[in-house]
């Protein structure tokens, strides 16, 4: 099986109300997707509105619609961080102009929709071997779970499960998480999916 960083992909798209300048990215980090937020399983989007200035710098960030406060924070502290290519004010160019940004924060766009189909012949023994050197404290954060949480957050069960079912099937799991790897460890050979709550083997 190829382990993969199950983390997220941020989308950006960005309008201008003065379209003369074409802004060239310097300096723009990702915002950083609260650990806690993809441990719960918890999705969201965020718009945001900034202005770009002649220099490069960026100020007047505004949060215009945040579908989860943590979201929002995360998005605040990276676009503060934000520079772009200087240009010179002349002609239709202006000094300052308003960017629009929504940044969606999801947990599958790096996997394939059909990543249950490996989780569903996933051995304890491949398992094991990813967690050997992973302390305890880590394992909720490891890519097989991970994966799972991802794989319960895509678009086919974002759309057809009550979130709050959904989070709570993840959180179901994440209680578990060590009693699932204890019990893989004791048998190598038996398939990781057998030790996920009943809800989500009926889902994989």
């Amino acid at each position: 099986m190829r382990w993969i960083f199950a983390g997220f992909w941020l989308l950006v798209g960005c309008s201008a109300l003065a379209s003369e300048v074409f802004l060239i990215p310097e300096n723009n980090p990702k915002p950083i997707y609260p650990l806690e937020l993809q441990r719960a399983g918890i999705t969201g989007e965020v718009k945001v509105s900034f202005i770009a200035s002649a220099d490069g710098s960026v100020s007047e960030i505004s949060i215009r619609e945040s579908t989860h406060p943590d979201l929002a924070d995360a998005v605040r502290v990276a676009i503060a961080q934000w520079r772009f290519k200087p240009w010179t004010v002349e002609g239709n160019k202006p000094e300052q102009q308003e960017i629009i940004a929504p940044m969606i924060f999801r947990l599958d766009l790096d996997q394939t929709i059909h990543v249950n189909q490996q989780l569903k012949v996933l051995r304890c023994g491949t398992v094991n071997e990813h967690l050997a050197n992973i302390d305890e404290y880590s394992w909720i954060d490891s890519a097989v779970f991970a994966q799972t949480r991802a794989y319960l957050s895509n678009v086919f069960h974002r759309t057809q499960l009550p979130d709050e079912q959904r989070l709570a099937i993840i959180a179901k799991m994440n209680r578990q998480v060590g009693t699932i790897v204890r019990a893989c460890r004791e048998s190598p050979t038996r398939k990781f999916i057998s030790l996920l709550p009943a809800e989500i083997r009926e889902l994989l």
